[in-house]
């Protein structure tokens, strides 16, 4: 073959090599949204941690798997998981995108103002009544930083959830978490309402709840939430009985205040209520102090400009009993 004759081979082929990324364009953001549909386990969690809708996901991932020639997820009417190729193109493609996400904030920090996104995993009561306060705070100081807290009484595991920090207690976190005292030490509070305790008598000691409607409440994971009591170093614990079992704490509130039967709730969250009467506090002598919540966050993982920022905040902070009146 002629000099002129592989130049045209060469030309030939650079075209096809072009006409074919032009027609199944490769575009970083469909890696970034590949890998959220798999981390979050379906099209429609990845919509709404985008802010977009399902079949604009699903769009894009057919793009992809256009562009690349193979499929990646397997797909049914209830769950989405990698194919083969998709979980070998997860095992290269987290950590260059971590490496890209990381470039992008170094650029960030030579900003005047820390920017970006804080994605905090927190159980509905800390996140009502302690977490939410102080985020508001904090965004009033820093106007460029978005927060999304999500509420979720479920132990998970924040770095594949795609979270920066969780809340919990001290005991339910991993060892290799960095964690930090969030608010003061925390008590529970047993209440009523009037109408039930007419009704129903009061409970003189955590023994007698077992004769009463209780409000219970069972976890994600199915377990059901047992109440605690300590006096004078006797400690009791019961697994309350009762008609009625719930999940949150805003819906044991409700219950309460309908006069459903005894509730275990958070002082914090029935203080309004029992300074204006609608609900009775009971066995107050019998309460058993807490750890307080900690926001806790991956020892091994880069931290944007925008987490360092809310960290250094909530490290700033000093908790007393009385911080809310103060």
């Amino acid at each position: 073959m002629t000099q002129v004759g592989r130049e045209d081979k060469l030309i030939k082929t650079d075209q096809l090599i072009k006409q074919g990324f032009a027609m199944r364009p490769l575009r970083l953001d469909s890696l970034e949204i590949f890998e959220d549909v798999v981390r979050c386990g379906g099209f429609r969690a990845a919509a709404l941690g985008r802010g977009v809708s399902s079949s604009a996901i699903s769009q894009s991932i057919s793009v992809l798997e256009e562009a690349l020639g193979i499929r990646l997820l397997n797909r049914t009417t209830r769950s989405v998981a990698p194919t083969e190729a998709g979980e070998r193109l997860l095992e290269r493609l987290r950590p260059a995108l971590y490496e890209i996400r990381t470039a992008v904030d170094d650029l960030n920090q030579l900003r005047e103002r820390p920017s970006g996104t804080v994605r905090i995993n927190a159980p509905g009561p800390a996140a009502d009544h302690v977490l939410c306060p102080l985020a508001f705070e904090f965004m009033k100081i820093y106007p460029d930083v978005n927060v999304e807290i999500v509420s979720d009484a479920a132990i998970i595991d924040i770095v594949e959830q795609g979270f920066d920090a969780g809340v919990r207690f001290g005991n339910q976190l991993a060892q290799d978490m960095i964690a930090m005292p969030l608010g003061p030490a925390l008590r529970y509070a047993i209440v009523a309402s009037p109408d039930y305790l007419r009704k129903r008598g009061r409970p003189g000691s955590p023994g007698d709840l077992l004769q009463h409607d209780c409000i219970r409440r069972r976890f994600p994971g199915g377990t059901m939430v047992t109440w605690k009591f300590a006096r004078d170093g006797d400690e009791v614990e019961i697994t309350p009985k009762g008609r009625l079992t719930l999940s949150s704490a805003h819906q044991e509130l409700q219950a309460a205040l309908a006069g459903s039967g005894i509730a275990h709730l958070f002082e914090d969250y029935v203080r309004d209520d029992v300074e204006q009467g609608r609900l009775i506090e009971l066995l107050c002598d019998w309460k058993q102090k807490l750890p307080s919540w900690y926001l806790y966050y991956p020892s091994r993982r880069h931290t944007s400009a925008a987490v360092r920022a809310f960290l250094e905040f909530i490290r700033n902070q000093r908790w007393y009993p009385d911080r809310k009146e103060r």
